[in-house]
């Protein structure tokens, strides 16, 4: 299977009062296409920094990034555009992500008709879309903060799949809401990977997410990759400390008792330690 994307010993630093901070050292990873990849760590360990560098929110001080073995850190004007279709996020809280004084529907249909398609297709495009990520195609005529979080979530998952990308990024997309509620998008964007043969890169802190729906994982600290590989294998037999550490403060589990799966929506198999 081919790469869809190739991470290649990115570097950022930022500085605040003068003085630096890595945010990102060295990272390396690659992605096969159809893949759902997990990127996770604690909080301020770099993974946001890095989907940002790769969608062209932050601009990395050295580094490759290719996209079906293409660079894509240096485009400009129309090929820079053309990436905005190719590569979607999915970002933490969405009712920031829509502009609060248009309505959801018009949010959707936005990248399409800035991308030159014609109002009536757009719109069909758009109901479709709504009806992809199961919401009635009321929605479209709602604005942001008139429904909930879940409901807005699966408005940008939708707007995301607009321009039929080869890349989604979700980062941190479930955290902000209830625990009911994330079950239900995760098992949304299964079942979208599923059926789309969607390419998804996961950033999130929540390992039995990552485990659930994820075939690969890279384990991130202090701005670099430490481990990585298939999900279940790094979860259940963790070789870094630092990887170590972090399934036991998540999962309870001792070392032998790794080989237990945890099922994501609070199911526990018996005998896993947890509640």
């Amino acid at each position: 299977m081919e790469n869809i994307l190739e991470v290649k010993e990115l570097k950022k630093t930022f500085y605040k009062n003068k003085v630096p901070f890595e945010a990102v050292r060295g990272v390396s990873f690659q992605m096969k296409k159809g893949q759902c990849m997990g990127m996770v760590g604690e909080s301020g360990c770099g993974k946001s920094t890095t989907a940002k560098i790769i969608t062209h929110l932050t601009v990395p001080d050295e580094g490759s990034v290719l996209l079906n073995g293409k660079e894509i850190l240096f485009l400009k004007g129309k090929a820079l555009r053309r990436l905005y279709g190719e590569v979607q996020m999915v970002f933490q809280t969405p009712q920031d992500s829509f502009d609060p004084r248009r309505t959801l529907g018009d949010g959707i249909m936005e990248g399409m008709r800035n991308r030159g398609m014609k109002k009536k297709k757009a719109k069909e495009r758009m109901y479709e879309l709504l009806d992809m990520v199961e919401l009635d195609g009321g929605f479209a005529s709602r604005y942001p903060h008139e429904v909930s979080g879940g409901q807005c979530q699966r408005a940008a998952i939708a707007r995301a799949l607009a321009p039929n990308p080869q890349l989604i990024i979700c980062d941190e997309a479930t955290s902000a809401l209830d625990v009911t509620v994330q079950a239900q998008i995760v098992e949304l964007l299964k079942k979208l990977q599923k059926e789309q043969g969607l390419s998804l890169l996961l950033i999130s802190h929540d390992l039995a997410l990552v485990q659930y729906l994820c075939d690969h994982v890279a384990v991130m600290y202090k701005g670099s990759v430490v481990e990585q590989g298939a999900a279940d294998e790094v979860i259940r037999n963790p070789k870094e400390t630092y990887t170590q550490m972090l399934v036991d403060s998540v999962f309870g589990w001792e070392s032998h008792d790794r080989r237990q799966t945890f099922i994501y929506g609070g199911v526990c198999p018996a005998g896993c330690g947890t509640a």
